[in-house]
């Protein structure tokens, strides 16, 4: 994990000129449905080059099966601009196992997701990670901070491709993300991260710098 992380470093003064930065924005609300079942619903758009980029609403359903493994399914309705500078929409659905485990004051969460994109306006165009079939692995680790507010994080995300292709299967992108939340009283909650985004496998692809803001609110 360390060489992951000097190398993106690395590449990123090392190809600075190739760079591509990014702001990414999400606003949701959740509650119960029954004793070991929620429902969530979030807004989010990402922004790059001073224009919006993508804008998604998401609906999503988890369930409690016990206290470390909470399955959900989400859907996701698209909008997201091409190469061309047009707007096309898709939908895309996720499938998601979710571990998760406290040990002192460290908590240790895992994500397997399975995502499956269709109804493409253009389908010719090349096989899109964010938004096509995927599975994705993300290990996370975080730290409560004794009498303080804030709860760092570090976490990756691993892609793979499982379509048949010139170069595929296999994993085709990653990401490292280093942030924190907010313990606020009350219903609400507020994250930060700084997140690296590259694929591989295509080396004019830029390297992603990516500023998230999330807020949630809980019924």
């Amino acid at each position: 994990m360390r060489l992951l992380i000097l190398f993106f470093f690395f590449s990123s003064f090392a190809s600075f000129s190739q760079d591509e930065f990014m702001l990414w924005t999400s606003a949701g609300v959740e509650g119960k449905i029954i004793k070991k079942m929620s429902w969530s619903a979030e807004l989010n758009g990402r922004f790059g080059d001073k224009t919006l980029e993508t804008f998604f609403p998401q609906l999503g359903v988890e369930y409690k099966v016990k206290k470390w493994f909470r399955p959900s399914i989400e859907y996701r309705f698209i909008v997201d601009k091409n190469k061309y500078g047009n707007y096309k929409s898709s939908n895309r659905i996720n499938f998601n196992a979710n571990f998760k485990k406290s040990v002192d004051r460290f908590g240790l969460d895992a994500r397997i997701r399975y995502q499956y994109g269709f109804t493409r306006l253009v389908a010719t165009e090349e096989y899109d990670s964010d938004f096509d079939q995927a599975i994705r692995l993300k290990p996370a680790v975080s730290y409560d901070i004794n009498n303080s507010i804030f709860t760092p994080k570090i976490s990756a995300e691993f892609f793979y491709n499982p379509i048949y292709g010139p170069i595929s299967p296999g994993f085709n992108k990653i990401r490292i993300a280093v942030g924190f939340g907010l313990e606020l009283d009350g219903p609400h909650s507020i994250s930060m991260k700084y997140q690296l985004d590259k694929k591989f496998n295509n080396y004019s692809a830029p390297l992603r710098h990516v500023i998230g803001f999330e807020y949630g609110y809980k019924l």
